[in-house]
């Protein structure tokens, strides 16, 4: 069942534009990886799905419905987003902190099932024992956890994760990326992803889009993450090795002024 439906998206800040014609589609329990170079719409995007931003054309649908007929209260029931650059300024909890998903929710006070929810989660994401403590003390490995923890307390049907694994190391990354699959698998839910790591996105998308100054250049399976459309959309030479389980992408020929992917 289709349950993420973006059709002829366009969108642009003021006269610029930022997205032209933009399609796609997700299913419950698959991964979708946005991929492009810096600047070429990811981000807006995923602001677009969310309904921070109004696509000038096109239409979102979440379960069949455009989301310009839900009220802003059904859209945050149906989407979680994990932020890129939100930071932990203020003495909270990280119970109190996953609580903060159950907003939309929530009348006045959180009600039993809302505690069992954010406990659910917590326990789920292995934050039993930082559940009491102050979220400005958190590594960020465990601080991305918790943001995750956060939008799936919504119970969300879609779920936007943008940077998912910047400024991790390779063991929190591969941690990270193993929970949203086993989560999106288990729970039926439809992640979209805008990631610069193209490693992470071969080893753990069923889809890939790939973005080039806001138009699609290429949209399909992990296969499309080819020498040729790397070039293309980048401008580096890699090298595309695939392994029994993993593929692994290098720059063909590194130079002092190479981008590293």
């Amino acid at each position: 069942m289709v349950r993420l439906e973006v059709k002829g998206v366009s969108f642009s800040y003021d006269s610029t534009p930022v997205l032209e014609d933009v399609s796609l589609t997700v299913k419950g329990g698959e991964i979708l990886s946005i991929i492009g170079p810096n600047g070429s719409g990811k981000s807006t995007l995923l602001r677009c799905i969310d309904r921070m931003l109004r696509p000038r054309l096109g239409t979102i649908l979440v379960d069949g419905k455009d989301i310009n007929a839900l009220s802003r209260g059904e859209v945050a029931r149906k989407i979680g987003l994990v932020p890129q650059s939100e930071r932990a300024h203020f003495p909270m909890s990280v119970f109190e902190m996953v609580l903060m998903g159950r907003r939309p929710y929530v009348d006045w006070s959180p009600s039993s099932r809302d505690l069992k929810i954010v406990s659910d989660k917590i326990e789920a994401l292995g934050l039993k024992e930082l559940a009491t403590r102050d979220i400005r003390e958190l590594s960020g490995g465990e601080w991305q956890k918790v943001l995750i923890a956060r939008a799936l307390a919504v119970e969300p049907e879609v779920l936007l994760l943008d940077e998912p694994t910047s400024n991790l190391d390779i063991r929190h990354q591969l941690e990270v990326m193993d929970m949203v699959r086993r989560l999106a698998k288990e729970r039926d839910i439809s992640v979209v992803m805008a990631i610069h790591d193209l490693n992470i996105a071969a080893m753990y998308s069923d889809k890939v889009v790939m973005l080039i100054k806001g138009k699609v250049f290429a949209a399909g399976g992990p296969e499309v993450l080819t020498p040729c459309n790397i070039e293309s959309v980048y401008g580096v030479k890699v090298k595309v090795l695939n392994f029994s389980e993993r593929v692994v992408i290098i720059p063909e020929e590194p130079t002092p002024s190479s981008s590293l992917i």
